[in-house]
């Protein structure tokens, strides 16, 4: 049972060792973190401890489940009954258990964020407000923030401050709002991802038997990535704790990024305070990174004020030093970057997989991709659409949702004129404020619409809704007596879905039908998988529980594609807890990174250096800096400084022969530009030599290009003198192809494009 503590430095060891008490573990980026937590979870049941009376939350499924088969590698398969899991699936499992003492039934709808805004929307609608002002994501922003901060209803309604916050915004009516969404969200026994926070929170206070339940079953209360916790996940941990204080919490201060997600940075900054006999154990030595990345990463956030500090070292190698790339344009810099991807593939034999290219905003994306493109290599956009929230999968999963919980509006307002079977907008708009001013779910609605027949709908119209709900109710009944996936199979088919899909022959209809049959491979695929309960029995693999699961997915949870050789593209947010061997870090310039918005105070500010930190720490071996002189924004060209971040890296980090933001002397990349047109062809001297930069000037004024030909000589303001080598198009979308003598071959778009024409 000891040997696994041979595997773990002095300081990992000390901190696995520490079982009993506060304890909190600082772990620096690359140094061991997920290691020692699931060692220290190993030593406990090692020790006489119940993995019953374990709990450990990590802000992933996926970590949870890596995790949980590595303890049971290590110690057998009774580390199989840990609570292990996110905040949110933990916490509705307890509520799942508890539901009756709020109010709900036990199959309880989990909301997301498209439900609570469809539901918003809805509300909006009714009590004619302008959904100009009271936007949907700002309204489901407020609410979320009151629920994270524990404000119920009433204790909103009553704070001064936040109704004069509100009359100040200009939406004096966001008090009524939070009250009908709660109601309604209750009405239709569902709960969104704040609320299984907030309930859990809750049910804790209001039930002495339920805290003195959970506090005496969880003896031992581990959480990971801690300086992501928000209020009310810290309010719920500390009460949980409170009969044993066996309470471990693992972090990185300097990873603490999500404040606009409601992260509190203090709790992990004042732990101390609340547990003053806490014991504190540093895991300093980095064993992700060279030497070179690990100072730039130290020389960043030893800029912040707020923090726990630390000195993160590695005896690693020293490794290459950081390139830092000045472009001209962000096309240029995308062109730029895909150029040294391909350099250092063929150099070093790499992969696709083994590069990152990281940005602050998903809309930096564009010209990286298509260079990437041009370039013919292969990439993967994290963070876009996932798969669970396509329009198809929704619908079909709406059906599920409504065949489980009949009273979730939002489902059934999804699913009950699709496909189109006569129940127009016009009579859902009737249930729904006919169903909001009784008080009721549409489903009692509709389940009895011969008893309502002051609510204005035609005999044809009330026997189709009849119709529907005899569907559901023989949906509600597959789905308890057959397995997930014959329930599933019979719902797609009878619904009609698959079979419109099928007919759609279009390749968006293909992509939705073949989607819709991985759907059904997924649940085919869980339904031969055995499930157990949290005491470990066996329970069917029903539709209900597919659905529970999925309910709780994140995008960090979605498997890898089949094909994942490809260059990962994402926001630094997204990065968070991955690494590559080589790491570009694009669009460095002040007002992009850091953000405009974060220039206002210095906990702003510093939440920004943080995210650059992480940055910087997703790099094992080879890390790249870039920024443009000019980029698009908003769809105008603007001038571009470089980000302030750059100049708090000490010189010595910085590759020689390019850019040094302290130094006069500025290199330039771009000698021979004719490369990024095939990055089959290497100069040999590339980035050795130095070449002059056009100077950009204000009295720059083109010709007329409606009479241009080809073999005329131009002048371009940047690219200097060149030559047209073909003209394509028509009207104002011409395109010319020319080569220039000092660029290489530019196509540009004419009446965008100021030309000289020179006589020839």
């Amino acid at each position: 049972m000891e040997d696994y503590l041979e595997h773990l430095n002095e300081a990992q060891r000390l901190a696995v060792l520490a079982s009993d008490g506060p304890v909190m573990i600082i772990a620096g980026a690359g140094s061991g973190k997920t290691r020692v937590l699931t060692y220290r979870i190993a030593h406990l049941i090692g020790n006489g401890v119940d993995p019953f009376n374990i709990l450990a939350l990590t802000f992933t499924n996926k970590a949870a489940r890596s995790m949980k088969e590595k303890i049971v590698n290590l110690v057998g398969k009774d580390a199989t009954n840990i609570w292990m899991g996110t905040f949110h699936s933990i916490f509705a499992r307890i509520l799942r258990i508890e539901a009756e003492k709020l109010g709900y039934t036990s199959n309880f709808t989990i909301y997301d964020t498209d439900d609570s805004k469809s539901l918003i929307r809805t509300i909006l609608g009714e009590q004619q407000l302008d959904d100009k002002r009271y936007k949907p994501d700002s309204v489901l922003n407020r609410i979320s923030g009151a629920k994270n901060n524990l404000y119920s209803v009433k204790e909103y309604m009553e704070d001064l401050q936040l109704q004069s916050d509100d009359i100040q915004s200009g939406k004096p009516k966001m008090g009524l709002l939070y009250e009908l969404y709660t109601k309604r969200c209750f009405n239709a026994n569902a709960m969104d991802f704040d609320d299984l926070l907030y309930k859990t929170y809750v049910l804790l206070r209001d039930y002495p038997e339920a805290l003195h339940k959970y506090q005496h079953k969880f003896k031992y209360i581990l959480v990971d990535e801690f300086q992501d916790t928000n209020f009310a996940q810290y309010v719920v941990i500390r009460r949980l704790g409170a009969a044993f204080e066996n309470i471990c919490v693992v972090g990185d201060d300097a990873q603490s990024i999500y404040a606009f997600r409601g992260a509190n940075i203090q709790n992990i900054l004042n732990f101390a305070k609340d547990y003053p006999d806490l014991k504190t154990f540093k895991l300093e030595q980095n064993y992700r990174s060279t030497q070179n990345i690990v100072s730039v990463a130290n020389n960043i956030i030893i800029n912040n004020k707020a923090q726990l500090k630390k000195e993160v070292w590695t005896q690693n190698g020293i490794g290459e030093k950081v390139r830092l790339i000045k472009a001209m344009s962000d096309n240029e810099e995308g062109s730029m970057v895909a150029h040294y991807i391909f350099l250092s593939k063929v150099n070093n034999n790499l992969r696709n997989i083994d590069f990152a290219i990281l940005y602050r905003t998903n809309a930096q994306s564009r010209s990286i991709e298509e260079a990437l493109r041009k370039s013919n290599i292969p990439y993967r956009i994290f963070g876009g659409l996932s798969f669970y929230k396509r329009k198809e999968i929704k619908d079909l999963l709406a059906y599920f949702r409504l065949s489980i919980n009949h009273k979730d509006e939002e489902a059934l307002k999804r699913i009950i004129n699709y496909p189109t079977r006569g129940i127009g907008k016009t009579t859902i708009e009737k249930l729904l404020v006919y169903a909001s001013d009784a008080d009721k779910s549409v489903w009692e609605i509709i389940s009895n619409i011969k008893d309502y027949k002051d609510i204005g709908l035609s005999s044809p119209v009330m026997v189709k809704i009849q119709d529907f709900v005899t569907m559901i109710r023989s949906y509600h009944l597959a789905i308890k007596t057959d397995s997930a996936w014959d329930a599933a199979s019979h719902i797609a088919k009878s619904t009609g879905i698959l079979k419109e899909l099928y007919d759609d022959k279009t390749p968006e209809g293909v992509s939705r039908y073949e989607n819709i049959q991985e759907l059904l491979n997924a649940i085919n695929e869980f339904s031969e998988k055995p499930q157990a309960d949290q005491d470990g029995e066996i329970i069917p693999n029903t539709l209900e529980e597919f659905v529970k699961d999925v309910a709780l997915l994140t995008d960090a949870d979605a498997d890898d594609p089949e094909d994942n050789d490809r260059v990962s593209l994402m926001t630094v947010h997204a990065a968070k807890g991955l690494e590559f061997p080589e790491v570009f870090v694009v669009g460095m310039e002040e007002n992009l990174f850091p953000s405009q918005m974060a220039l206002n105070s210095r906990a702003d500010l510093e939440e920004e250096r943080r995210l650059f930190y992480v940055a910087v720490t997703r790099a094992k071996t080879k890390l790249t800096l870039a920024y443009a002189t000019t980029r698009y924004r908003w769809g105008n060209l603007t001038s571009c400084e470089p980000s302030r971040f750059l100049e708090e890296i000490n010189p010595d980090f910085i590759e020689q022969g390019f850019i040094n933001p302290k130094s006069k002397d500025n290199f330039d990349l771009l000698k021979d530009r004719n490369s990024f047109a095939n990055p089959g062809t290497v100069p040999k001297n590339f980035g050795n030599n130095q070449a002059k930069n056009i100077p950009l000037t204000d009295d720059f004024i083109g010709d007329d290009t409606s009479n241009l030909q080809v073999g005329m000589e131009v002048e371009h303001q940047r690219f200097g003198r060149g030559k047209v080598l073909h003209l394509e198009g028509k009207g104002n979308d011409i395109k010319a192809v020319i080569f220039f003598q000092t660029t290489g071959q530019k196509q540009l778009l004419l009446k965008f494009a100021k030309l000289k024409i020179h006589s020839s």
